[in-house]
C-alpha cells in the first residue's frame, strides 16, 4: 500500500485515516492494541500522529490488512522480528514504486 501523505511534523487523526482509506475508530483501536503507536495529544486532546507512527501504522496495516494477520499474530509477529518486518515492508514499497514507474513509462510508449 502507498501512502500518499504531505511531509509534516505531525499528522491529525483524520489526514492519517484518510491516507490509510479507513475510518479514524480503527486508528484509535490500534492505538489501544499496539503500544508501538504513540501519538502526542495536544491542549485540546486532539492526536497528533509523528512520521514513526505512520511508519508502524504502515506495518501494521500490512500485516493485518494486507497480509490477513489476526491482531494478536500481528503483536507477536512484531514482538520477534520487528526489524525485519520494516525491512521487508521497505522492500515491497520500494518495488511498488519502481513498478508505479515502469508502468508510466510502459503507457507513454
Amino acid at each position: 500500500m502507498h501512502v500518499n501523505l504531505p511531509k509534516k511534523i505531525y499528522y491529525k487523526i483524520g489526514e492519517v485515516a484518510k491516507a490509510f482509506g479507513v475510518n479514524t475508530s480503527l486508528i484509535r483501536f490500534w492505538e489501544k492494541e499496539f503500544d508501538i503507536i504513540k501519538p502526542k495529544k495536544n491542549a485540546k486532546g486532539n492526536r497528533l500522529f509523528t512520521q514513526e507512527d505512520i511508519k508502524n501504522f504502515k506495518l501494521i496495516f500490512n500485516l493485518v490488512k494486507e497480509r490477513g494477520f489476526t491482531l494478536e499474530g500481528a503483536k507477536q509477529k512484531l514482538r520477534k522480528n520487528p526489524e525485519s518486518i520494516f525491512n521487508n515492508h521497505e522492500i515491497i514499497t520500494r518495488l511498488e514504486a519502481v513498478r508505479s514507474e515502469l508502468q508510466k513509462i510502459k503507457n507513454q510508449l
